[in-house]
């Protein structure tokens, strides 16, 4: 029964092939030798060479020039002919064992030398020794943190806080710990350096808008808001953030917070604030860029800032609600993975924070002293202002630029070093010029501080006699500061030339300064 079963279904295979089209049995065929073709055949052919010399071998291992680790660096480089710094980097310093008036800092508040600040960290010094040896989440926690962290949510008004070892790592860290792959970010093209990389690590889809330009930016959000109608499905899952400063470091300008809120809730999107030079600067009370404005610290996600300028600390924080800042506890690579701030620097932060809630006058001496040396520095022959009045960091754009960026940075090195005889101490600031987004023109930055009530006057007058026409710059220099007014207090001035620039800061009420030129 089943040998005539076998013999029927012969039959109708047969009969199928007969009945078959012929294109069909044609394919059937090729495919056949195909898969015999691939189950006999080798995977790879020997290549058929000869075998070398020895003599040979040698010739070619001789001929073999293996790339540079590195591109060529010349020795001249300024970053391998550094300043050596000796003593305590106050007002006045000693570089390289000669004492200078010291240009080069963002002591806004004057607190680097503060008593009080130094107390505190020497008490924590006696107390703790002098590092953690172990991130947040093994060991590295001390209770000088915590309380660092409850000072800091109290003073900005904010749920909690979260504290960094490293400044720059601040907002670099807090970026990709929200924005992942696929989520959109807007940002400002004038963004600092930290908030590229934090872009970068993210691997977010980034869109640039025009600076501090509201139409752009809504552009933008309208273009995207397009593409989220068709694929409303994508469009649910992906989270849309805006990434500005509250006080742009490349710029010296402020961002137009109210209408960047306005934007935020029509279009549904998140606000980053990255606040490091606005934060212990602008506001009635030194909170920043929302103080300023006016505006509810509930409408911004997320707010950071270094305590690197106005605390004279080191280290940053981010602010916010409690369930975004303990995602960072989690997800903050520069939290999880770097040891903890020393317990010196947490307390210095915290007495810093103390003077500023005791004596909450020095914002105002610092914004009268911040549009003194604006108005002061109008009108100098050779460059424009650009920058708030408001704010400590403006910048002086050169009118007439060489037209070389090595041209500039040998401009500036010349004035460095003019300077450096003249006991002032400047440094250039240089960028990772292929790394930068996008490149800031050739200008000079310039920042104000409060660090003493009285003001300081010898400085200002000694830095437009040494920048002025009667300060004999090096031939070539087509641009200087003329004398400024002796009651300026400390500024500090930013050349930049050629995508470079030079840090000074004109010393405070020190009467000594005024021997020195």
């Amino acid at each position: 029964m089943a040998t005539a079963a076998e013999q029927w279904v012969l039959v109708e295979m047969v009969q199928a092939l007969y009945e078959a089209p012929a294109y069909h049995l044609i394919l059937e065929g090729i495919l056949i030798l195909w898969i015999i073709r691939l189950l006999f055949s080798k995977t790879y052919k020997l290549q058929e060479r000869s075998d070398l010399t020895v003599k040979e071998k040698e010739e070619l291992i001789e001929e073999w020039q293996p790339e540079p680790l590195v591109p060529p660096i010349s020795k001249d480089h300024p970053a391998l002919n550094y300043n050596v710094v000796s003593g305590p980097p106050s007002h006045n310093i000693v570089v390289n064992g000669k004492k200078c008036v010291n240009f080069a800092s963002f002591n806004f508040l004057g607190l680097l030398d503060n008593p009080r600040v130094k107390a505190a960290a020497l008490a924590s010094l006696k107390k703790y020794g002098v590092g953690t040896c172990g991130p947040r989440g093994f060991y590295g926690t001390f209770d000088v943190h915590l309380d660092l962290e409850d000072r800091l949510a109290k003073f900005m008004k904010t749920e909690e806080a979260i504290i960094y070892s490293y400044g720059f790592a601040t907002i670099a860290s807090a970026i990709p710990a929200y924005s992942k792959r696929g989520d959109i970010v807007f940002v400002d093209r004038a963004a600092c350096f930290a908030i590229q990389k934090g872009l970068q690590a993210s691997r977010s889809d980034i869109k640039l808008f025009q600076h501090n330009d509201m139409a752009d930016l809504e552009r933008l959000l309208k273009e995207q808001e397009m593409e989220d109608q068709k694929n409303p499905r994508k469009a649910r899952v992906t989270r849309r953030f805006i990434v500005v400063e509250g006080l742009y470091m490349n710029t010296g300008t402020i961002c137009p917070l109210p209408e960047l809120v306005k934007l935020k809730y029509k279009y549904k999107a998140r606000i980053f604030l990255e606040e490091s030079l606005s934060f212990g600067v602008l506001g009635e009370h030194g909170r920043g860029v929302t103080e300023h404005f006016g505006i509810s610290i509930d409408d911004i996600d997320l707010i950071s800032a270094n305590m690197e300028n106005s605390l004279a600390s080191i280290g940053g924080f981010c602010c916010g609600r409690s369930f975004v800042i303990d995602h960072q506890r989690l997800s903050g690579q520069g939290y999880c993975f770097s040891a903890s701030l020393p317990p010196l620097l947490a307390a210095a932060a915290i007495e810093a924070l103390n003077i500023m809630e005791e004596n909450p006058g020095i914002f105002l001496v610092l914004k009268e002293k911040c549009a003194r040396i604006h108005k002061a520095l109008q009108g100098i022959s050779g460059l424009k202002v650009v920058g708030e009045s408001l704010s400590p960091a403006f910048h002086l754009q050169l009118t007439d630029s060489t037209g070389s960026r090595d041209k500039d940075v040998k401009l500036l090195q010349e004035i460095v070093n003019h300077c450096m005889d003249r006991s002032i101490a400047l440094t250039q600031a240089r960028y990772l010029e292929k790394e930068e987004k996008c490149l800031p023109p050739p200008r000079r930055r310039t920042g104000e501080s409060r660090a003493h009530d009285q003001g300081g006057g010898p400085g200002c007058a000694a830095l437009g006699r040494v920048l002025g026409p009667g300060g004999r710059l090096p031939r070539g220099t087509r641009t200087g500061l003329w004398s400024l007014p002796c009651d300026l207090g400390e500024a500090c001035v930013y050349l930049q030339g050629g995508h470079r620039a030079a840090w000074v800061w004109t010393a405070p009420n020190h009467e000594e300064d005024a021997g020195y030129f």
